[in-house]
């Protein structure tokens, strides 16, 4: 492997030479299945760490936003407060009502979890270095983001508590109701780059196609691209329970909703997979509309590290998520709903159609 590969994509270099030296050691098979064990192992490893630094970011950049200090007493500025607070929570009381139903209740944060978790599998990082590269990824992607809404409806229904039912019914219809738009955005990109591979639509951005004379450079740089994005992001930020979308656990009306009887780490789950919701959606939206690992330039292979650019990316979009947090009151339930089905809804139609129409006028001009 020459040093411009190394230099390019020093993740996939990396793994390329692990793979080799263990295929040297041991039969192709066991290999393969080790690989697949280390990447699951460092996945796994690098959600843990995500979800500990962005609470830090969020604490710290909404504190900045709101003229306070954040924290800054554990480690140094503060990096070790979150730390302490997974230590508080693994050492709490496991505490289970007597009236729950013991299974449901207790299978509803991993469901959850899980389900935040297996999105990250096909998240291109940089060229070559997905953990799944499925050429349906976006339809896995759409997939796995209805999952969270059976663990909420099973964690209000397995409680035996009419705030946590109330908790659960309600997050089921927004989550629904912010699911669709959100998946018609997601189909603007799919019909730009004409795959549903996460990895063909990023080479789709970086060597991007031409209609009419336009060069689809980053998709979120077309007009239906920007508005399919803006679409995107307000849906992602109602799928993860965000500020001002987080009436699923509006505290004043329903005493914390579906998470009212659960205590310690199985409180401390659904937490986990918000945050590593809140980094899979702005990596997917990254992925989709920003060009993931893709440089600058269009026409032009990346220069240096792609898995630069797509970090670089993601942690912008988790900051708009935390600057939204920092600066929007909560909305009410009837507003939350009207938005999604008499605003966003036909927005996402809207561009859906404009795109469809914009492409095939195009191939037609071009006697494609």
């Amino acid at each position: 492997m020459d040093i411009v590969s190394i230099i390019s994509n020093p993740v996939g270099a990396a793994a390329t030479a692990l793979h080799e030296l263990l295929k040297s050691l041991m039969p192709e098979w066991l290999a393969a299945l080790l690989m697949a064990i280390i990447g699951a192992g460092l996945l796994a490893t690098i959600v843990s760490g995500a979800v500990i630094l962005l609470v830090w970011m969020e604490r710290k950049i909404i504190a900045k936003m709101q003229d306070r200090s954040g924290p800054n007493r554990v480690g140094p500025f503060g990096l070790l407060q979150t730390v302490a607070d997974a230590v508080k929570l693994l050492s709490k009381e496991d505490i289970v009502p007597a009236r729950v139903d013991k299974i449901i209740w207790a299978l509803s944060p991993i469901v959850v979890l899980a389900a935040a978790l297996m999105a990250w599998a096909v998240i291109p990082w940089s060229p070559g270095v997905v953990p799944a590269d499925l050429n349906v990824g976006v339809l896995f992607l759409l997939s796995m983001g209805s999952l969270p809404v059976i663990g909420v409806v099973m964690a209000g229904w397995g409680s035996n508590n009419k705030y946590a039912l109330l908790g659960g019914m309600r997050s089921a219809a927004q989550l629904v109701s912010y699911e669709i738009p959100g998946v018609l955005a997601a189909l603007v990109p799919v019909m730009l780059a004409g795959t549903m591979s996460l990895s063909g639509i990023v080479a789709a951005q970086e060597m991007p196609t031409r209609y009419l004379g336009i060069a689809n450079w980053w998709f979120i740089f077309t007009p239906w691209g920007f508005l399919a994005f803006i679409v995107f992001l307000i849906s992602g930020i109602a799928e993860t329970n965000r500020t001002p979308f987080d009436l699923i656990e509006a505290e004043s009306e329903l005493a914390a909703g579906f998470h009212t009887e659960y205590s310690g780490m199985r409180f401390a789950l659904f937490f986990l997979a918000e945050y590593a919701n809140v980094f899979a959606v702005s990596a997917i939206g990254a992925t989709l509309f920003l060009g993931g690992w893709a440089g600058p330039i269009p026409f032009v292979p990346s220069a240096g590290p792609g898995i630069i650019y797509f970090l670089g990316k993601t942690f912008f979009l988790v900051f708009v998520f935390m600057w939204i947090r920092s600066t929007l009151p909560r909305l009410r339930y009837d507003q939350l709903m009207n938005f999604a089905w008499k605003r966003l809804l036909p927005t996402g139609l809207v561009v859906v159609g404009i795109t469809a129409a914009w492409i095939t006028t195009s191939k037609s001009f071009l006697g494609a």
